[in-house]
């Protein structure tokens, strides 16, 4: 076993990112800290084989196997580091699925801490054992991608894979069977790319397992799972409509708040005030160009259905873009901030939309006439404002040289919602305001600032 109190302090030297972004003054790295468990030694792995002939064996025969179609999805899983392609499938899946907004950000968020969770264990366990690579004493078979520098055992590959595979059919059982075969094909892969041990897969299996079940157990019991049995108050000022999209969300249980509420923004101004007047003025004379409409267009879906999508995008494209600056936990832990900073921004806007049920613009003026119908769920505070700026504060910090046109892209998913006219901009301050200290919150719970 490699649970022992010093653990933390060798991760924390393990996990550290020659640069993690591009400002050499100070380097944002991962805390020893994981998600789902109360410390990484809560994660446990049996010591490596003390005779590895017969693994040695087994992975022989897996090369000596391998045909040109099995060389290119072992490069394919290769790219990008483990979490890498189990992001890419997640989101994947919550789109097949047209998972709503909220529901599809909770799911990647479990999805992405198990990974993270199960990177930076597996980590912790290479640092403990510092098993060599396969070929590091002898010829070794021929391998088809690069060898990396850490140590073998356990496989962090294989931790991923196990990890985002089982929370996933716990998510989408009917696909429970298509993500088993994926886990298993990834982690083959590294043996039969010639890169990792047999054994080295199966602890990392069982590492992944380990934090897909504390996942799975968050799973059932965060709430999400609720029925709605309110109704749509009435009165003047309040929203109109029927079957609100998620009102349960801002129930939910949260990963880096206290409570839904604790970031609840004050109160609306009344309806017939001077602020919402100016408000209504303003989106009223909004002069609309079909820029403006296009731009309102994009960020009604790419802020909104498919903001998940986008903000995970971009995440891994910058992570492929910044190369070697990010080691395996660095990437997982990345993904994770990504995505915990979407969900509980989502859990604060949804308790607080229908804390205050406000009605929305054209609502409240007919004469407004907007580009599209608004969202069927109250107006404060604006969801898009919540959801991008969220996952635009936790990138700008993790690429700082990024910064500007990160935090630019969340800006305009938020004023896009006035070009629009379906949000004043009362609604836009809030949630660019919970969206931002949600985003610091997740920063300084993911992260710690070091002096390389």
């Amino acid at each position: 076993m490699f649970r022992t109190r010093t653990i933390p302090l060798l991760v924390c030297a393990l996990l550290a990112p020659a640069a993690l972004a591009g400002d050499k003054s100070a380097v944002l790295a991962p805390r020893a800290e994981p998600w789902l468990a109360r410390g990484l030694s809560d994660y446990t792995i049996p010591a490596p084989p003390g005779d590895a002939a017969a693994d040695l064996a087994e992975l022989r025969k897996a090369v000596a196997s391998r045909a040109a179609a099995d060389v290119e999805r072992i490069r394919w899983w290769d790219t990008g580091g483990p979490a890498y392609r189990w992001n890419e499938i997640a989101v994947g899946e919550m789109l097949d699925q047209f998972a709503t907004l909220p529901l599809a950000a909770r799911h990647l968020a479990l999805v992405q801490t198990a990974v993270d969770d199960a990177v930076a264990a597996s980590w912790a366990g290479k640092k403990a054992h510092r098993r060599a690579r396969p070929g590091a004493s002898d010829a070794g078979p021929a391998i088809v991608v690069p060898s990396p520098a850490t140590p073998s055992y356990p496989s962090d590959y294989a931790a991923a894979a196990a990890a985002a595979s089982e929370v996933l059919a716990h998510l989408f059982p009917a696909r429970a069977a298509v993500f088993a075969a994926m886990a298993e094909e990834a982690m083959q892969g590294r043996v039969a790319a010639g890169v990792e041990f047999p054994s080295d897969r199966e602890a990392g299996r069982a590492l992944g397992r380990q934090a897909a079940a504390l996942a799975i157990a968050r799973a059932k019991a965060d709430g999400s799972d609720a029925k709605w049995t309110g109704s749509v108050p009435q009165g003047p000022g309040t929203w109109q409509g029927t079957n609100p999209i998620a009102p349960m969300a801002g129930t939910w249980k949260t990963w880096v708040l206290a409570r839904p509420d604790e970031l609840r923004p004050p109160a609306p101004p009344a309806y017939d005030s001077d602020r919402i007047k100016a408000d209504l003025a303003e989106l009223k004379q909004f002069p609309r160009t079909p820029k403006t409409n296009h731009r309102a267009t994009y960020w009604e879906v790419f802020g909104g259905a498919r903001a998940h999508a986008l903000w995970n995008d971009i995440a891994r494209t910058k992570l492929l873009e910044h190369g070697t600056a990010f080691n395996a936990p660095a990437q997982a832990r990345v993904l994770a901030a990504v995505n915990v900073a979407l969900i509980d921004a989502g859990i604060a806007c949804w308790e607080a939309k229908f804390a205050y049920w406000y009605i929305r613009p054209p609502q409240l003026d007919p004469e407004l006439k907007p580009v599209f119908p608004p969202p069927n769920h109250p107006s404060y505070p604006a969801a898009h404002g919540c959801f991008s700026t969220a996952a635009a504060t936790v990138l700008a910090a993790v690429f700082p040289r990024d910064a500007e046109r990160l935090l630019a892209q969340g800006a305009e998913a938020a004023e896009a919602r006035v070009w629009a006219g379906i949000h004043y901009r009362t609604d836009i301050d809030a949630g660019q305001t919970l969206g931002r200290q949600v985003g610091e919150r997740v920063i300084a719970r993911a992260f710690e600032t070091r002096t390389p």
